[in-house]
């Protein structure tokens, strides 16, 4: 049996790890639904739970094909382990927080593919961007103004993020569910 990949996209700032981890505890014990660790060439911190590796690393990890998937952004390297490719061909269904620029990508990595977009206002997503402290105003502006690079892309679920955190993560979590329930319906 097949699983598949959820990928959570949306632009810097609009909460889409919060979201995914809340999802992620709420679905804590409900086998068959994974949540991957990326690597990513960042340090530890800053709100991410993510496996920091340097640039050297992460280009001999890519060279060896330890990742499912890889993508740059914002002057970053991103993977996901390539466990992923794994959970999905064994039934799983991974969940995982990857760029808007890979969505064209995915069809051919996994059979079944589905997509949730995190939006949220533009005032938000500056305001959360310099609380997180990676970025000062002009890196935060520079990250609201970098444009959609898959405005067209249909999302299986669109999660409008300016509500609580409750609110969004249960909405993750009830299509999480779901689309798992569907795959193991006969």
């Amino acid at each position: 049996m097949s699983g598949g990949f959820v990928a959570v996209v949306g632009p810097s700032g609009s909460g889409k790890d919060s979201v995914i981890e809340w999802a992620r505890a709420a679905l804590e014990g409900h086998g068959g639904v994974v949540f991957p660790r990326r690597r990513i060439t960042r340090p530890a911190g800053g709100g991410e739970d993510h496996h920091p590796v340097s640039e050297a690393d992460f280009a001999s990890a890519e060279a060896r094909g330890d990742f499912a998937l890889t993508w740059r952004a914002h002057g970053l390297a991103y993977g996901l382990p390539s466990a992923v490719s794994d959970a999905v061909a064994a039934g799983e269904v991974v969940v995982a927080n990857v760029s808007r620029e890979v969505l064209t990508r995915l069809p051919g990595l996994f059979a079944k593919v589905w997509v949730v977009r995190v939006t949220v206002s533009d005032e938000v997503r500056r305001a959360r961007i310099i609380a997180r402290g990676r970025e000062d105003a002009a890196g935060a502006a520079a990250r609201v103004a970098r444009p959609d690079p898959a405005p067209d892309h249909p999302a299986d679920l669109e999660i409008v993020n300016d509500g609580t955190l409750e609110q969004a993560g249960e909405a993750l979590a009830g299509f999480l569910a779901r689309v798992h329930g569907d795959l193991k319906a006969p």
